[in-house]
């Protein structure tokens, strides 16, 4: 499809995040191992987003944790897991996320500790 469309699709973007939101900024993440700005920056900015997603929700394996837990333990891996200027970013606007989590969350117990 991206033959098809043109390089500059939102397919190309969508490939990029597929493939590198599990990349960290440290280089210890996958699949390719790829560190600092060699990860395109739409896999950086998504691995913020789904991170902090994965923590505040419950998943079947855990349960959500408080917003500002998610938000310590996540600034705690600048430099390591996330870019650092993008959990400076984060940081600035994470009361945007809040809401946003908030007006989209599915269960009572997420929109509890979200609002913790």
């Amino acid at each position: 499809m991206e033959k098809r469309l043109g390089s500059n699709s939102f397919l190309r973007c969508a490939r990029e995040i597929a493939a590198s939101h599990h990349e960290r900024w440290d280089g210890t993440g996958y699949p390719k191992g790829l560190s600092g700005e060699q990860i395109p920056l739409s896999g950086r900015l998504m691995a913020v987003a789904d991170v902090y997603d994965a923590l505040i929700s419950r998943r079947v394996y855990k349960g959500p944790v408080p917003h500002s837990t998610a938000v310590t333990m996540m600034a705690s891996e600048s430099g390591t897991a996330f870019d650092p200027v993008l959990i400076e970013a984060f940081l600035e606007v994470q009361e945007e996320f809040r809401s946003i989590a908030m007006a989209y969350c599915d269960l009572e117990e997420e929109q509890i500790m979200i609002s913790l």
